[in-house]
């Protein structure tokens, strides 16, 4: 029974932290001359790669959900995506709120291994 009620816990915090990385990942605050983590409507970029880490972050609380990921295998792929928000906000703070097309790219292949991992684990 305590098992039990430790590792529900522990799904409920790691279902916290998705909620508040999806929510960063999209915080909808449109400003002229965008900063890091703003969305600009009009920088396609910024907003594809805020957009693809929304959907990621939704597949990784779909499969807590189902459970189909451990609470360990959800906080190692959450540590991933949090990797890569974090090289986002870095790679904006030093284009005024930008991402060029080799940093967008840079990120959609760190996505990509980020996917590949969360097919992976719900998978196996």
């Amino acid at each position: 029974m305590r098992k039990h009620i430790g590792g529900s816990l522990l799904i409920l915090a790691v279902g916290g932290l998705i909620s508040v990385g999806s929510a960063s990942a999209q915080t909808a605050t449109p400003a002229p001359g965008a900063g890091p983590g703003s969305f600009d409507p009009g920088h396609p970029r910024v907003n594809q790669v805020n957009h693809r880490e929304g959907r990621q972050q939704d597949r990784i609380a779909n499969g807590i959900k189902d459970g189909q990921l451990t609470p360990a295998e959800a906080s190692r792929l959450e540590k991933g995506e949090s990797r890569i928000q974090n090289q986002e906000k870095r790679d904006m703070k030093a284009h005024n709120g930008h991402l060029t097309k080799a940093e967008q790219n840079k990120l959609n292949r760190e996505e990509n291994r980020e996917s590949r991992h969360i097919y992976h684990d719900r998978h196996n």
